[in-house]
């Protein structure tokens, strides 16, 4: 039978951004005819297999890829993106539009229900966006409603957002980010994250499917949702079940085995290499938009404001020397080998409006490192060698390799004896805390996008409550951001998409180093079982 398995909810249009994925012969499926069948019949569960974790499926309290995997799964969005289309379209809304520049009304559906048999009303979509300001968690999403004024429910089914700059280009797609899930006003707190359980107890749920068990890091069983009336349409299996491992090698070890269909975040590009050559194995590509960077706290890193030594101008000069040293492409080729490809910028290449200014600036000009010019650039400003730096990583979010990628960070940054770089490695859920509260001065993290959009590489990142709180302010670059999401001129914003780049290349709040791939492993005849448009793992490019 024919299997179908979509990446994330939004469609990516960019076809240079390359994503690969495995396709394995195992079959793991828990129930359903065990015969073969078409591609339209309903099947049984399948399973699935991650070391990504979740840090909490409360909209308001987490903004990671391991969370929003779930989400995209049991809330429903004002929104969408229906599979292979960077389009938004309406998902529980019967129509959505501007009805002036600074209000954007959305008409619901009729008859919409949560899984718990509660209404769904224009009081929850006011409520769930309520709170998300309200509780502004620093884990959260809460940065992307910046532009939000206020919401109105002036009846049952009828929603108007005001906004504080008008002609907002990005509106639309915001409905369908990690900041728009619609919950249950009855369920949720109005002023605090509410804890999975209670949610899962609660019945919170009219996304495409529902969660019928959920152990915390360790399994989530999901099953339809027959009243999900959004344009992912119906469900085509009869339920998913997501299996957390520990690590990469017993996620590789389950797929090898069969035990389980699907393996989704992390394997080691030796691991997939490795993979690749079993006869059972189908390598399936498709586009996606992941970058990896390094974070700069603008407070804590060396010569940071709230340390002993502050000095605003050496600061700078530390972060600059660091962008003369590292060489990206050695790490995608030695470490990933080429899965990612340097990235030269804050907007990945393939992007409307990517530019490639880090490359111009930093290093030799070319794309890669120069020890005599960063030798230099302290040395004008008056900064003494070694610089030690404080480098933290993340190994079962962002995958086993991340290890042999920071040790090479290590090795080119501590060429010429200009930095003692320390690195230490912390557990995701622990680590999403930590890099909100000051603890790392500098810091690994990776992005998927929420939209297909450039403004999401830059507004979540430059304005100044971004996501990242490493207490960044350029009051030029935030209202450049400004103009751009407002600009209705095409031609005009992607200029002014590319002065923005500029301008944060010059202060290097982020040091961009990688773009690429995603990799899964998939069942390559799951029988008896569809995984299909409504199972979305967030940008998971699956289907072939």
């Amino acid at each position: 039978m024919s299997m179908k398995i979509t990446r994330g909810r939004l469609g990516l249009a960019i076809g240079a951004l390359g994503v690969s994925a495995i396709v394995l012969s195992g079959c793991a499926t828990s129930t359903g005819d065990q015969g073969g069948g078409d591609g339209d019949a309903k099947g049984g569960d399948v399973i699935v297999g991650t070391t990504d974790k979740i840090t909490s499926i409360d909209p308001a309290g987490s903004y990671d890829n391991g969370s929003f995997a779930v989400m995209n799964q049991i809330y429903p969005f004002l929104l969408n993106s229906e599979y292979g289309t960077a389009e938004v379209t309406p998902d529980i809304a019967e129509s959505a539009e501007f009805t002036s520049p600074t209000e954007y009304t959305v008409k619901l559906k009729a008859g919409l229900t949560f899984a718990n048999g509660n209404e769904l009303t224009s009081s929850d979509v006011k409520f769930s966006f309520d709170r998300m300001v309200k509780i502004a968690d620093p884990n959260g999403p809460s940065s992307l409603l910046g532009n939000l004024d206020s919401v109105a429910a002036p009846d049952d089914t009828t929603v108007v957002f005001t906004l504080k700059n008008g002609d907002d280009q990005i509106w639309p797609l915001i409905l369908s980010s990690p900041a728009a899930p619609i919950v249950d006003e009855d369920v949720f707190s109005a002023d605090a994250v509410t804890p999975d359980d209670e949610i899962v107890e609660g019945k919170a749920f009219a996304g495409q499917y529902t969660i019928d068990s959920y152990k915390l890091n360790e399994l989530v069983s999901y099953k339809p949702f027959d009243d999900y009336q959004g344009n992912l349409g119906a469900a085509e299996n009869d339920g998913v079940q997501v299996k957390y491992y520990a690590d990469a090698s017993n996620l590789k070890l389950a797929i090898g085995n069969g035990d389980i269909d699907v393996a989704f975040r992390s394997l080691s590009a030796t691991d997939v290499e490795d993979l690749s050559t079993n006869d059972k194995v189908q390598v399936v590509d498709g586009p996606g938009g992941e970058i990896r960077y390094i974070v700069f706290n603008f407070d804590t890193m060396p010569f940071g404001a709230k340390t002993p030594e502050a000095d605003a101008a050496k600061s700078l000069a530390v972060r600059q020397a660091m962008a003369d040293l590292i060489d990206r492409a050695a790490v995608a080729k030695d470490v990933y080998k080429d899965t990612y490809s340097p990235l030269y910028s804050f907007v990945p290449e393939g992007m409307p409006g990517a530019t490639t200014p880090l490359k111009d600036m930093y290093g030799d000009g070319e794309g890669g490192p120069d020890v005599d010019k960063a030798t230099k650039t302290l040395a004008d400003a008056g900064v003494q060698t070694p610089v030690t730096v404080n480098l933290q990583y993340n190994g079962d979010h962002y995958g086993p390799s991340s290890g042999d990628e920071y040790a090479a960070y290590k090795t080119q940054l501590e060429k010429g004896g200009l930095f003692k770089v320390n690195l230490q490695q912390t557990e995701w859920v622990q680590y999403s805390k930590d890099r909100t509260a000051d603890v790392y001065p500098a810091y690994q993290l990776g992005w998927f996008p929420d939209y297909s959009d450039a403004d999401n590489y830059l507004s979540p990142f430059f304005v100044k409550d971004n996501f990242i709180v490493n207490h960044y302010d350029n009051p030029a670059v935030a209202e450049a951001i400004v103009e751009e999401q407002t600009e209705t001129d095409s031609a005009k914003r992607m200029e002014l998409i590319g002065q923005i780049q500029e301008m944060v290349a010059k202060d290097l709040s982020t040091l961009p180093i990688l773009q690429g791939k995603q990799v899964a492993i998939v069942g390559k005849d799951v029988q008896g079982t569809t995984l299909d448009a409504s199972f979305k793992f967030r940008y998971a490019p699956l289907t072939k």
